[in-house]
């Protein structure tokens, strides 16, 4: 059962549901479930959510909220992201307590990496 008053899900909008789903399918390994021709669902990524069928796009320059996925092993993950089709928007940088970059999956919508500052 969800918790109470939690964040239970998210929902991102994509212009072309093909193309995200490729690309975190490629990037992350994630799997989907369609619900029509519109909409597609991920689970067990830390947060299920979906992507909705939209021309909008969720970026930090229009006052979107960030998600922010972790890895152990930053430079490798952005490689893979560039690989699958992402586009790097902020390159590997450093800030309190870690590393990090920003990418932007096909449909447009901007999401990050951190990672732990190098030892």
């Amino acid at each position: 059962m969800p918790a109470h008053e939690k964040i239970n899900y998210v929902e991102f909008p994509a212009r072309d549901l093909a193309q995200t789903k490729a690309f975190f399918t490629a990037a992350f390994g994630w799997s989907f479930v369609d619900y029509g021709p519109d909409y597609a669902a991920f689970s067990d990524q830390g947060l299920d959510g979906g992507f909705y069928r939209s021309e909008l796009q969720a970026t930090t320059a229009s006052g979107s909220a960030l998600v922010v996925f972790f890895s152990q092993a930053l430079e490798e993950t952005q490689a893979r992201v560039e690989r699958a089709g992402g586009r790097i928007v902020k390159p590997i940088f450093t800030f309190p307590g870690g590393r990090r970059f920003h990418f932007v999956e096909p449909s447009g919508n901007e999401f990050a990496v951190w990672g732990e500052a190098l030892a």
